[in-house]
């Protein structure tokens, strides 16, 4: 798992009670809303609006504001056509690629404010596929090893047309490809196996090795890049020791 992921996992797995929830309850309405403009109002004939009141539901968003945000993106509001979706492509202390997905109200508000946390945190942004190259979009599915039988996972997993089932220190990484996400996700949720996270993503073709200095510099851009409310995503190419990680992680649950 590169750095990047095993990062968001552990924030994630911190609770969901650092966040702003706000904050979060935005986010997930601009992405539901793009979804249903670009797809359609019907989740089961949307995947990209399914994954996103999915997600949603996760974070126990009301029924009224996923509803609304889908009436907003059918073009049933006024403002339908307000958000644009915009990629930024930089770079990370110690050269590492970072991949942003904003989508946002004021194209003008977003750039300067990426492009501020790129220059606040030692980052710079660079040109439109400069970066985008390194990345493939995946789907991932994070199952808890605790009561799940590893032959049984890996046999369902390839049978719903998974690519790959990876073992890890805590979980079992279901790998998908975007089109067969969900119904893999759906054929673990048909037999009640958990599963800690699922989400289409990102994925790193290679990943540069941080040591604890960098690895701070970089952490702290990741952080205030996702803190924005127009970043949806932020996704990036670097790889950080355990033991690296370990002084990292103790170090921000003590601040």
């Amino acid at each position: 798992m590169s750095g990047h992921s095993k990062w968001s996992t552990i924030k994630r797995k911190k609770g969901a009670a650092d966040a702003k929830r706000g904050a979060l309850f935005g986010k997930l309405s601009r992405a539901i809303t793009v979804a249903a403009r670009e797809g359609g109002g019907d989740s089961e004939m949307n995947p990209a609006l399914a994954l996103a009141v999915h997600k949603a539901k996760e974070a126990n968003m009301p029924h009224d504001n996923i509803q609304r945000a889908i009436v907003k993106g059918t073009g049933a509001a006024s403002d339908a056509d307000t958000i644009e979706r915009i990629t930024y492509e930089g770079y990370a202390p110690g050269g590492v690629a970072v991949l942003v997905e904003v989508l946002t109200d004021n194209r003008n508000r977003a750039a300067s404010g990426v492009r501020y946390i790129f220059s606040k945190n030692g980052g710079k942004l660079g040109t439109s596929g400069s970066v985008a190259y390194l990345f493939e979009r995946k789907g991932i599915i994070l199952v808890p090893k605790d009561g799940v039988n590893e032959d049984e996972l890996i046999e369902l997993a390839l049978e719903a047309g998974a690519e790959d089932v990876e073992p890890m220190e805590n979980d079992y990484r279901v790998v998908t490809t975007p089109e067969d996400f969900a119904v893999v996700r759906e054929s673990l949720e048909a037999i009640s196996i958990p599963f800690d996270n699922a989400e289409i993503t990102l994925q790193p073709l290679n990943s540069v090795d941080l040591d604890a200095s960098t690895a701070k510099q970089t952490l702290r851009l990741i952080d205030a890049l996702e803190e924005n409310d127009d970043v949806q995503d932020v996704y990036a190419n670097f790889d950080i020791s355990d033991e690296v990680m370990s002084a990292v992680i103790s170090e921000a649950v003590q601040r």
